[in-house]
């Protein structure tokens, strides 16, 4: 296929799971908050406090809109592993008069499995839950898990590596025929799935903003108030911000490009989703035509990811190459730094040599159809180098 190199910006970035850039619309909305509209929202007395105050509230608002809930159940966070963190700390511990059991899963992101484990290390027991193939929980497993003593289960809503898409509203049923809460971290999911978190029964939802083209370092936890009405202890204190849940002074700019950033992302919804996914399948066909293999469910899966692997091709070989061409990855980056193959792709029954095969794809809405062909073309380039210069 001839491709117009003119058009093309390198590298292309496809690693919109590690983070995205800011939207200028998110951009644009955020300024007056750092140079004109500078005041602490918590400084009512004066009116830079006050109009800080009123954008954090119409920000809140805006986000809750997004989910489902009310705004008051929205608790803003540096980010979705802060989230993470105080949902599994805080219930745990407020909640340790029920019983001291967790059940998460194998292939959580490690704000999930760290914090577990530390649980685990002050008392706490946690049940791994296994994955097929696909990357997906049995639901009973996860039902014959529960327990007295089970207060919260944390499972994924969209896996940040392979994509798979979780069965957020039946987990949610389950925990709630047993009365146990149900977290889940959508980092993956804000404004890539549609999200209601009363008719999913997510209690508890842990958010970031970087993931959806806003800015770094904020992110959000939903706290469900009624039915049931979730109560968590805090892990950080001082100002009593936050509803005294997460004390400190409100990043407001981040807050409005946050909130901005959500807007954005649900009215382009279907629209991003629905180019994908045909940029995806295009990159998968051509893949599998020279042996690739989809790593992840091949339907219930995020439009935006791609996580492929090419048997006896290292990754790391296939990412050296095309490095000045493409920004692509071979997993999550909170592991990227570490030479052991991926715990997700483990968990999917994958060899050691295989998970260190794999790449991850991740589409973003300034992706266009020349670089997402210029990236088909590299990568077989690429394989058919690696052959070469491997057989003797």
């Amino acid at each position: 296929m001839k491709i117009e190199m003119s058009e093309i910006k390198f590298p292309i970035y496809l690693d919109s799971h590690a983070t995205t850039p800011v939207d200028p619309r998110v951009f644009e909305e955020m300024k007056p908050y750092f140079t004109e509209h500078f005041g602490n929202a918590s400084s009512l007395d004066h009116s830079f406090g006050y109009d800080a105050s009123i954008a954090v509230s119409q920000a809140r608002e805006k986000i809750a809109k997004a989910i489902g809930c009310h705004m008051d159940e929205i608790i803003f966070t540096s980010g979705a592993t802060e989230s993470d963190n105080l949902a599994l700390l805080g219930v745990m511990d407020r909640n340790k008069g029920k019983g001291n059991h967790l059940i998460t899963c194998v292939i959580e992101h490690k704000a999930i499995l760290d914090t577990a484990k530390h649980l685990e290390n002050n008392g706490c027991r946690v049940t791994y839950l296994t994955v097929d193939e696909f990357g997906s929980i049995n639901l009973d497993e996860l039902r014959n898990c529960i327990t007295d003593e089970t207060v919260l289960i944390s499972i994924m809503f969209a896996n940040n590596e392979i994509g798979t898409i979780s069965n957020v509203e039946e987990i949610g049923k389950i925990a709630h025929e047993y009365d146990v809460l149900f977290h889940t971290d959508a980092a993956q999911a804000l404004g890539r799935i549609p999200i209601d978190v009363k008719k999913l029964n997510i209690d508890l939802m842990s958010m970031s903003s970087h993931k959806i083209y806003g800015p770094k370092g904020i992110g959000a936890l939903y706290i469900r108030s009624i039915m049931p009405r979730v109560k968590i202890n805090s892990i950080v204190y001082g100002g009593g911000q936050e509803r005294n849940i997460r004390s400190g002074t409100l990043n407001v700019p981040g807050i409005v490009g946050f909130a901005k950033a959500v807007e954005i992302a649900i009215d382009e919804m279907d629209s991003e989703n629905k180019k994908y996914k045909k940029w995806t399948d295009k990159m998968f066909e051509k893949f599998s035509a020279v042996g690739g293999k989809l790593n992840g469910h091949y339907t219930n899966r995020l439009a935006h990811n791609l996580n492929v692997r090419f048997d006896g091709v290292q990754s790391k070989s296939i990412i050296n190459t095309v490095s000045k061409k493409l920004a692509i990855s071979a997993g999550s980056a909170c592991t990227s730094d570490l030479v052991e193959p991926s715990h997700v792709l483990l968990a999917l029954g994958l060899s050691e040599e295989q998970a260190h095969n794999a790449i991850r794809i991740g589409c973003n809405r300034y992706n266009t159809d020349e670089e997402i062909d210029f990236t088909i073309n590299e990568i077989l380039n690429t394989l058919e180098y690696l052959e070469k210069i491997r057989t003797p």
